[in-house]
């Protein structure tokens, strides 16, 4: 086996897609909370709450529905806390978030201990998972079938709020006001806007978007809570958001990207190289990607 035809095999691309879904909704979840006008450096904490609340609302409510419903109200209230503290209150945006990621990185232990005995998963917690589906004629597809086809049904609906979120932004009124707060707040106030009004609506979306995204990890990608299970993807997704420049479609293809790298970095594992060495693939991507943007970002003033 050699890296090419890793690369080059159907299945590599099926679980590229697989993998990139939790960062596409904390890449998603980011853009929203950026267009408000919102710093995004919670995304974090709120998607590691989010992917304990989807198991245990899973569990109580006997659904895979309810378990994502209840992680997306989770993402609303962590969302809500965040913008009372940098809105309201003042707070620095940098400290709220390391006191919102640490909060859920300690919560979710102790929650997780106080429903199971166990400090580490909800494996022990029965809860129901987002089913897989096949797409009918697509599905029977040569090749295409076998990369587009089976994901998980929140991967579909990730794709699908792609679509969803440019026609909210760009063709809107709602979405465009909240543009307009988000670029210049000053502005959006002269001309009677209620500037609140529309932050807070950037956080119960963006909310939402991390709470799905949370979900994803333990009710799709597997089927249980494990500490710290996020991994940085919400920091990855943070960086997609600026590579994609706020635009949801080039968002995606940053985000395809580092789905990717993680992909490969799954593997290279099975060409007996240093898992050490192969774990560091998606970080390294990253920061190669994110220096890159940068670059890119100076040049492009220095000629303006």
């Amino acid at each position: 086996m050699n890296i090419w035809s890793v690369i080059l095999s159907p299945d590599f691309l099926f679980t590229s897609i697989r993998v990139m879904t939790p960062i596409l909704f904390a890449a998603m979840a980011c853009m929203v909370f950026v267009k408000g006008g919102i710093d995004p450096i919670g995304t974090e904490g709120i998607m590691l709450s989010c992917a304990l609340a989807g198991p245990v609302g899973g569990h109580f409510k006997g659904s895979a529905l309810g378990g994502v419903i209840f992680a997306m109200a989770v993402g609303v209230i962590l969302a809500f806390l965040f913008g009372y503290f940098t809105l309201v209150l003042n707070t620095n945006p940098v400290l709220a978030g390391i006191a919102l990621n640490t909060l859920s990185g300690g919560l979710t232990i102790f929650t997780t201990y106080y429903l199971t005995g166990n400090k580490g998963s909800t494996q022990n917690l029965k809860s129901p998972v987002v089913p897989e589906i096949r797409i009918p004629v697509l599905g029977d597809i040569p090749v295409l079938g076998d990369i587009v086809s089976g994901h998980n049904v929140l991967t579909y609906l990730g794709l699908i709020l792609i679509v969803i979120l440019t026609i909210f932004f760009w063709k809107t009124t709602t979405g465009l006001r909240i543009r307009a707060v988000g670029e210049n707040e000053s502005a959006a106030k002269s001309v009677g806007l209620n500037v609140m009004k529309y932050k807070y609506i950037a956080l119960l979306i963006a909310g939402c978007l991390a709470g799905i995204g949370g979900a994803y990890m333990s009710m799709g990608y597997v089927s249980f809570f494990s500490r710290d299970m996020i991994a940085g993807r919400g920091w990855i997704g943070m960086a997609a958001e600026s590579m994609g420049l706020g635009i949801p479609w080039k968002i995606a293809c940053s985000v395809l990207i580092f789905g990717m790298a993680d992909s490969l970095a799954v593997r290279l594992q099975m060409l007996n190289l240093p898992s050490q060495l192969i774990q560091t693939i998606p970080y390294v991507v990253t920061m190669i990607a994110i220096g890159i943007y940068s670059k890119r970002s100076m040049s492009g003033k220095k000629k303006s």
